[in-house]
């Protein structure tokens, strides 16, 4: 009896010890006296015991920060940088074998990469071309990672630091640039309101009572607050010339129209006015001189 709970014990413990799970996420690497005879999937594996040892690798995406360091850009203007790498192990057998630890590694040669990568470039270029910085950096370290059995998916600049005195000078920069495209657009603006102004003026000089419509038209506009008292500068010489034409114009069509009012009248009034002179007035004789009387004597 005690010898079937002896061989019982003894199972149990040979079979916990040569029981191994690999979990969905990991593979494992079989090495059988110091040499590597497998690559066990996921699942519930055996091993033997004392004999095989089992090195678990997980195959997930690994975010890894890589910490600030100063960067001396191509035009010398120093720069403090962070940034993120990710990357997953692709091949368990390789990143077991070919390095001993995997994330410093990545660590170390992800900072040096990324001095080498930023060194290249000018400020500009760093602040306004990350993209192709971070494209660059992902394409350098994969050429050494993948003999690692490692591969990075995604390397991205994360702060960028610049000189108190650099943030002052590219303030003045933008200020300087917003100012110039506004008193572009502000001049643009002149020009097409001088030519629209110049289109308007000469529509006015063929209809001169539009300039008065629209001094009307703003009069009204101004009207509108009661409580302001507004000095509306006119054209007095123009006004004065149009209501002079205006007059001369009702003047003569009052003439043309009179003329045959008189024609018509005329005879009318003739014969009365020739007729009482010949009804008061009466013939008297001449009175002569004194030596014409005395002759007549």
């Amino acid at each position: 009896m005690w010898i079937y709970a002896g061989v019982g014990v003894v199972l149990v413990g040979l079979f916990s010890l040569s029981a191994r799970i690999v979990k969905q996420y990991e593979q494992g690497v079989l090495f059988r006296f110091g040499r590597v005879i497998a690559v066990l999937q996921p699942g519930l594996r055996f091993i033997i015991p004392f004999v095989d040892v089992l090195h678990r690798v997980s195959t997930r995406i690994v975010t890894m920060p890589i910490q600030s360091q100063g960067i001396i850009t191509k035009d010398n203007v120093s720069v403090d940088i962070s940034a993120v790498a990710y990357f997953r192990v692709i091949d368990a057998k390789k990143s077991v074998l070919a390095i001993e630890n995997t994330p410093t590694a990545i660590d170390q040669i992800a900072q040096t990469t990324l001095r080498k990568v930023v060194g290249q470039h000018t400020l500009d270029e760093t602040l306004a071309e990350t993209n192709r910085i971070n494209l660059d950096i992902r394409e350098i370290l994969d050429m050494t990672t993948l003999d690692w059995g490692v591969e990075v998916t995604l390397v991205e600049l994360k702060d960028i630091q610049l000189p108190d005195s650099m943030k002052r000078a590219m303030a003045k920069q933008a200020e300087a640039e917003r100012e110039k495209r506004a008193k572009i657009i502000n001049a643009e603006g002149e020009f097409m309101a001088a030519g629209t102004l110049g289109e308007a003026s000469d529509i006015m000089m063929a209809h001169p009572l539009a300039l008065q419509l629209r001094n009307l038209q703003s009069l009204v506009e101004i009207g509108v607050d009661k409580n302001t008292t507004v000095v509306f500068p006119s054209p007095i010489m123009t006004t004065i010339n149009e209501l002079g034409a205006f007059i001369e114009r009702e003047r003569a069509a009052a003439e043309r129209q009179a003329v045959p009012t008189t024609q018509t009248v005329t005879p009318q009034l003739a014969a009365p006015e020739a007729s009482m002179p010949a009804r008061a007035t009466r013939e008297e004789p001449t009175p002569l001189p004194v030596d014409a009387q005395d002759t007549a004597r």
